[in-house]
């Protein structure tokens, strides 16, 4: 009997598959099979350009074509011409559309609840999960400018001061350093990106305006799950174009000596470093680079 990663992988792979029930002519029971339940419920998620829909669920177009003609044959979907461009046509769901999505998502969640209610350590099982879906997803990884006092934003503010608290000897208390509310990071003075996969916030960067010639990077944290797909360069180089977008010329960032993969990663991507700049109590380093 083999062990060996391949074996393991398979392993996984037929256990996945028969825990969603791919295999299933009607998947949770609902008389339709698993690919046209997805796009049933991809739309009633707010996906409903057909195009964009079909590369989010990585279908072709006759197969795409196929699904889409069944749900309309059951009356659960529809297409609308977009209110912005007659020439476009958006997909909707119907009221009964409505009724089957709302049943998919009660049930998927029930499943959810009750299989990780039997496993003895559910958190370790979410945290595998959650690095699954990372790597499997990382080419489907979104950007996103938000208010950073959103909720998404604060979820993952709030991971970065943790994880702060536990790896600096210090520990960390954000109300001591500069700007503990973000309003810096708002347009037309700033920005706030997260990255996103398939809907969750698994990293954030803050671009921090100030008056005096410069902006800072600020809070620049990815979810354990997601550290070492590239994500940091990404969001690093998500928050210069944004400031190239404000008519920002100059960066400036702080870190601290406990973190010292963050620091090979500016010292690798042109940053300089520089004398202190402020007077936050926690860095040790300071850094800026001209765009």
């Amino acid at each position: 009997m083999s062990h060996d990663p391949i074996a393991r992988f398979r392993r996984f792979s037929r256990a996945v598959t028969s825990e969603v029930g791919a295999l299933d002519d009607s998947f949770l029971g609902r008389a339709r099979p698993l690919g046209s339940a997805r796009v049933l419920n991809a739309i009633g998620h707010g996906r409903t350009d057909i195009a964009q829909l079909r590369d989010y669920l990585g279908l072709d177009s006759g197969l795409m074509s196929r699904l889409l003609r069944g749900l309309e044959e059951e009356g659960l979907v529809e297409t609308r011409p977009d209110p912005q461009d007659g020439r476009r046509r958006l997909l909707a769901l119907t009221p009964a559309g409505r009724d089957e999505f709302t049943a998919y998502e009660d049930i998927s969640n029930a499943r959810a609840e009750t299989l990780l209610a039997r496993h003895p350590r559910p958190e370790a099982l979410l945290a595998a999960m959650d690095l699954v879906a990372s790597a499997l997803g990382r080419d489907r990884i979104s950007f996103e400018e938000v208010d950073p006092r959103s909720e998404a934003a604060r979820f993952c503010l709030q991971q970065y001061y943790e994880e702060l608290a536990r790896r600096f000897e210090e520990g960390f208390d954000v109300k001591r350093s500069a700007d503990p509310d973000a309003i810096d990071m708002i347009r037309p003075r700033g920005a706030f990106i997260l990255a996103v996969s398939d809907g969750l916030p698994i990293g954030c960067v803050g671009l921090k305006g100030t008056k005096k010639g410069y902006a800072e990077i600020k809070r620049l944290w990815v979810a354990p799950s997601a550290r070492g797909l590239g994500l940091a360069h990404r969001l690093m180089a998500a928050t210069e174009g944004a400031a190239r977008d404000l008519g920002i010329a100059l960066l400036r960032l702080d870190t601290n000596r406990a973190l010292p993969e963050a620091i090979a990663m500016y010292r690798k991507t042109g940053w300089t470093k520089i004398d202190r700049f402020n007077d936050d109590p926690y860095p040790d380093f300071f850094f800026e680079k001209r765009l």
